[in-house]
């Protein structure tokens, strides 16, 4: 009994460690060549699990609460009817535009609640690695959108028609971090604005996070000021 009573003030008190520990698992876990019902069913439920810490971090931090909550819930229930067999393109459109949005109001959140004080939590610096996955998942969402509405969107010299996900997702990071490793290229206008729109925010990240860490720990290792008598 006291170890879940412990786990619960862990989870209260580091929401964005686990949320950044859910996505590092489902990402390690898409790498398994697994195509079985109950394997994908494993990673939509993995999936929900994130989308239901999204709801609980964007409740604890200075985000419009009702229209996150309402991203996070289009997002489960689209998600849902395609765990359950929809085949619709549009279903799929709408969920992972869902996602998307879900994903990019927790990073709005997290950022808000790094950026609301002058003291450098050990919260805040696992949700400086949770807004940088967040972002890379809800591009890697708009990526999936936009090759659905565009065909052709992205060009990959060993796959043709639409990209699978995880290439998409390695495309997605592969931006977002400047290393330019993906064999992935946006094609369309549409999916190359995306891409830059991707590589400001990336810069940005590094520009604004970074150094607001910095400046943080910084303040945090400050001496204290003397007595004036003294």
């Amino acid at each position: 009994m006291q170890a879940v009573i412990d786990f619960w003030k862990g989870f209260r008190l580091l929401p964005s460690a686990w949320l950044l520990l859910l996505q590092v698992l489902i990402l390690i876990l898409t790498a398994v060549p697994n195509n079985s019902s109950a394997y994908r069913a494993l990673l939509w439920v993995l999936g929900v699990l994130v989308l239901l810490l999204i709801a609980k971090v964007i409740r604890h931090t200075p985000m419009f609460t009702i229209l996150g909550l309402i991203f996070v819930g289009g997002a489960v229930f689209f998600s849902t009817l395609i765990i359950l067999g929809a085949t619709d393109p549009r279903i799929q459109i709408i969920a992972h535009s869902f996602e998307a949005l879900a994903y990019f109001s927790a990073a709005y959140g997290l950022l808000r609640y790094m950026f609301a004080d002058r003291y450098l939590t050990k919260d805040e610096l696992f949700a400086a690695g949770a807004v940088f996955t967040l972002i890379a998942w809800g591009f890697a969402f708009l990526y999936s959108v936009c090759q659905q509405i565009y065909p052709g969107s992205f060009e990959n010299p060993d796959v043709s028609g639409p990209q699978a996900w995880l290439d998409l997702l390695f495309l997605s990071f592969s931006l977002q971090s400047a290393t330019g490793l993906s064999d992935l290229m946006p094609a369309s206008a549409p999916a190359r604005v995306l891409a830059m729109l991707q590589m400001f925010c990336g810069v940005m990240y590094l520009a604004l996070v970074v150094s607001r860490l910095i400046a943080l720990h910084y303040v945090a290792h400050l001496p204290e000021p003397k007595d004036e008598k003294d």
